[in-house]
């Protein structure tokens, strides 16, 4: 019964290390760009959209061009989120491929 009580353990303790690094995560904020940086956009750890910057010289094209224009700028940055949420949980995890919505069931 001790081997149960220790996985027990182990699982409570990586439970706890999971939520700092989701909280540690929200706090991250990342960049996308698009156009060659005619538009950039900042997302927050959780995907909230912090900011959208449009250039001059991208204000000048029709509304659907900016609008593709932000889009992408989005996905970019959604894009580094992923990858730099990745890199978070591996540190946390000591490299085990986790997801970063992993929840252990206690």
């Amino acid at each position: 019964m001790t081997n149960f009580s220790d996985m027990l353990s182990k699982a409570k303790a990586m439970q706890e290390k999971m939520q700092e690094v989701q909280e540690q995560i929200k706090k991250i904020e990342v960049e996308g760009v698009s156009g060659g940086n005619l538009v950039k956009v900042t997302l927050s750890g959780d995907y909230e959209l912090k900011s959208i910057e449009i250039t001059e010289t991208a204000k000048k094209e029709s509304q659907d061009i900016i609008n593709d224009l932000i889009i992408a700028a989005f996905n970019n940055a959604k894009e580094n989120l992923k990858k730099k949420s990745a890199e978070e949980l591996s540190k946390a995890t000591g490299g085990l491929n986790l997801p970063p919505d992993f929840k252990l069931p206690f």
